[in-house]
């Protein structure tokens, strides 16, 4: 795994919210979605900025959508997951899945 294709934590959850979303898959939505599942605020600032990085590594494109009348006209932007980005957290699961593989946790020691 290379270095441009390290998924850090924010961005494996921010990606798997797009990929649960689908064709659904915007700023606030995927924020809810880190809410909803990972029971976990996010800034709605943190989310984009995550999805931009992760449009700027090619795990996600973007579309713009133009808006209605709700939204006055304003476009709403849409992401998607990519191939790399698929890839990027297989490649996610796996490392952590060989990490724990036959790890055994003691009880951590009680201070004096």
């Amino acid at each position: 795994m290379g270095r441009g294709s390290y998924l850090g934590e924010f961005e494996q959850v921010v990606l798997l919210a797009v990929a649960r979303l689908g064709d659904e898959a915007y700023g606030m939505r995927v924020r809810a979605e880190i809410q909803a599942r990972a029971g976990r605020h996010a800034t709605i600032g943190a989310v984009y900025a995550t999805l931009e990085r992760l449009v700027s590594k090619g795990h996600a494109r973007e579309r713009d959508v133009p808006g209605g009348a709700e939204r006055s006209g304003l476009a709403k932007r849409f992401y998607e997951i990519t191939p790399a980005g698929r890839t990027a957290l297989e490649d996610a699961r796996d490392l952590q899945a060989r990490m724990w593989n036959g790890l055994k946790l003691r009880p951590a020691r009680r201070r004096p």
